[in-house]
């Protein structure tokens, strides 16, 4: 007589704190393809497993900013981050101020224009002057299109 063997009980899905930051569209800026290209994106306990158009990849919580909607960065986020970074001279990569630039070109409203800069606020030790003075301009623009709007 054949005995079937027990299943095993299933594990708790454990996912990073940072798993609040990943977006489809994020991943596919940093990985320099179009959202369309990506098919799947799994948060495992330490890394993003993404599935796309003739692609299988990992890609670190670290690699990903943070976004509006979700609780902000905390310490163990920022040291993540600066622990990532040390290869791109202990500031964020360039991905960084494309992502938010994108974003912040996308805002709809003031609330929403607030939540970034707010978020920006947080991670601004990360990116360079430039970036920084870019990113305003960009606030400030966004600023005038609004309230240009509203009246």
């Amino acid at each position: 007589m054949l005995l079937a063997s027990p299943k095993p009980a299933p594990s708790p899905v454990v996912t990073n704190p940072q798993s609040r930051f990943v977006t489809k569209s994020a991943v596919a800026m940093h990985l320099k393809r179009s959202p369309d290209e990506i098919y799947k994106v799994n948060c495992w306990r330490y890394v993003i497993h993404v599935v796309g158009k003739k692609t299988s990849t990992f890609v670190s919580y670290a690699d990903l900013p943070p976004i509006v909607g979700v609780a902000l960065p905390n310490h163990r986020d920022v040291r993540a981050w600066r622990k990532r970074w040390k290869k791109y001279d202990h500031i964020a990569p360039l991905f960084w101020h494309n992502f938010y630039a994108e974003k912040l070109r996308q805002v709809q409203t003031m609330a929403e224009l607030q939540a970034w800069e707010e978020v920006l606020s947080y991670i601004g030790f990360g990116l360079p002057e430039s970036s920084r003075i870019e990113l305003e301009g960009i606030c400030g623009e966004m600023t005038h299109f609004l309230f240009g709007n509203v009246a």
